[in-house]
């Protein structure tokens, strides 16, 4: 089972799905990784980062890796690939069909929680890139590490952010996104957290 990340500061459980769009759009949106070239990462021997207590309500809750552990598992990664792919050719509804309800995204902004499927897609539709996954990885707690090459999407303006990468964990459960954290570009800086970082819109 997941652990429950509802005590960090700024989940927005009761937020009207047109405020969830005017604080997505106001922060820096990124579907989460960096560029990769190739498939599913190789197997890793050492313990992978995990994300430190946080600063404040912008950076990821504390035990988020940031880092895969090896080959990410198949089912999971099919879902993080249908969903970047449905996004990017513009199928919003597509796109949201693959998340849970409730769920939780964290891009820049506050852990927020998105408790219906309104809320679910007025944040698919108001991500301005679409991506290419470039590579996948296992991580605790049945996490995805996913990295994004970004691209235009149909029906959006990526503009300057084209051919940029992004990093996400990805928890995917039952065939469905239940969780996805923007990571840092580096796992490895010392206390990186997305928000200490120039973002790259997507």
């Amino acid at each position: 089972m997941a652990r429950d990340r509802g005590s960090s500061p700024g989940i927005l459980k009761d937020v009207p799905a047109r405020m969830l769009a005017a604080v997505v759009l106001g922060a820096a949106l990124v579907a989460g990784c960096g560029g990769s070239s190739g498939d599913d990462q190789a197997s890793k021997t050492t313990a992978p980062r995990l994300s430190p207590a946080p600063r404040n309500p912008l950076q990821l809750p504390a035990g988020i890796p940031l880092e895969s552990t090896g080959p990410a598992d198949p089912q999971s990664a099919r879902v993080v690939r249908a969903w970047s792919s449905a996004l990017r050719s513009g199928d919003v509804a597509a796109a949201t069909a693959l998340w849970a309800v409730p769920s939780k995204v964290q891009n820049g902004t506050p852990v927020l929680e998105m408790p219906t499927r309104r809320h679910v897609q007025v944040f698919n539709a108001s991500l301005p890139c679409g991506s290419v996954v470039t590579s996948t990885g296992a991580a605790p707690e049945d996490f995805t590490i996913t990295e994004f090459r970004l691209t235009q999407r149909r029906g959006a303006q990526c503009d300057a952010a084209t051919g940029a990468t992004a990093r996400s964990a990805i928890r995917v459960r039952d065939g469905k996104i239940v969780e996805w954290y923007r990571l840092p570009d580096d796992p490895n800086a010392p206390g990186a957290q997305p928000n200490d970082i120039d973002a790259t819109t997507i």
